[in-house]
């Protein structure tokens, strides 16, 4: 198993990165810039020779663009000087050597950077973000189409909807048919989100976070706090469990239904994600559960879920049940047993090479 990676421009985690550049197949980032959107909010301003003097550092395989906004401002689709503004950025990271593709989520604007760019963006791979969601064969093929109907590479790899990693049947299908087909595709799946199940938010809290890098002002914590998922788990913490992580222990499980493994949490900071790397490399994680998660992280500071006492029949019991939690007690008796209200202290610090 290869993982995907987030690259943040920090000197000290690039070195980590490239000492387990044979275990990493790829990483993505951020431009850090107002001109390009992606699916986070911007906390930082980054001039773009910043971010590639970091770059002319990593020996990671192959590296990828995110500009995964879920939406954009109407008017940069049609902005001819903004849109050759991001072709230009593209194919001169790409001619330097770092980029060899980008990730999106809005097929609007890959479509109008196509007609901006034409055939300067024909080395460059359109590759669907996770939130594309692309869960069934038939839905890939569609996408698929699209991006052959652009300017752009097709991508070399597929990263599936989160949905399949506690969907063993629906995965080896997708799995199967996708390998038969396109066997010169990668396939990839998002490890350590830690999203609700089938998110009932995930659209509206993405379009909120496009929003917010538009300019408005707009609180998506508050909102997630007082009317999302959070409130939600909050109330019923054992939901945490339904959730589609692949815990490190659980690495091998995936190996022959895909490629990659996608580990995310880039704003949390260089000590999380070496951390968490180091936790998916060692296919191992003796601490709180909640201390690999992304968007559950926060859980940490009020619960402590012991990862490495968790039973060994945890995957296989939470991708064959029914998902109806009205007729199953398993992961609410789970948190009985195993969780606790103090969380154990999370080392600081980020590991050395080793």
């Amino acid at each position: 198993m290869r993982f995907n990676v987030p690259f943040i421009p920090d000197r000290e985690f690039a070195a980590f990165l490239n000492a387990r550049a044979g275990s990493l197949h790829s990483c993505y980032f951020s431009l850090y810039s107002e001109l390009i959107y992606d699916a986070r909010h911007k906390y930082q301003i980054y001039q773009v020779k910043k971010l590639t003097d970091a770059l002319a550092a990593l020996e990671v395989p192959k590296k990828y663009l995110l500009i995964n906004s879920r939406i954009h401002a109407p008017g940069q689709y049609f902005d001819r000087s903004h849109l050759r503004t991001v072709v230009k950025i593209l194919t001169d990271l790409q001619d330097a050597g770092f980029l060899d593709g980008i990730v999106y989520a809005d097929a609007y604007f890959l479509q109008a950077l196509s007609n901006a760019g034409g055939e300067r963006l024909s080395r460059v791979e359109a590759v669907p973000s996770v939130n594309c969601m692309l869960d069934t064969f038939d839905k890939i093929l569609s996408v698929l189409d699209f991006i052959r109907g652009t300017n752009f590479k097709t991508p070399g790899t597929l990263i599936l909807d989160r949905s399949l990693n506690r969907r063993m049947g629906a995965l080896a299908e997708v799995s199967a048919k996708c390998r038969e087909k396109f066997p010169e595709i990668k396939l990839e799946l998002l490890a350590n989100e830690g999203c609700l199940f089938q998110c009932p938010f995930k659209a509206g809290h993405d379009c909120l976070i496009s929003v917010s890098n538009m300019g408005k002002a707009v609180n998506t914590f508050e909102v997630n706090q007082e009317l999302g998922c959070m409130q939600y788990i909050a109330g019923h913490p054992s939901q945490v469990l339904k959730s589609p992580f692949i815990r490190p222990e659980d690495v091998g499980a995936y190996e022959e239904y895909v490629d990659v493994l996608k580990i995310c949490g880039r704003t949390l900071g260089s000590a999380f994600l070496a951390r968490t790397i180091d936790a998916y490399l060692h296919q191992a994680y003796p601490g709180n559960l909640f201390g690999f998660l992304d968007a559950m992280g926060w859980m940490a500071a009020h619960k402590c879920i012991s990862n490495e006492k968790l039973p060994p029949g945890f995957l296989q019991q939470l991708s064959t049940c029914s998902k109806d939690c009205t007729s199953c007690l398993y992961c609410e008796q789970i948190m009985e047993r195993f969780c606790d209200k103090v969380e154990r202290p999370v080392p600081n610090g980020l590991p050395k090479p080793s």
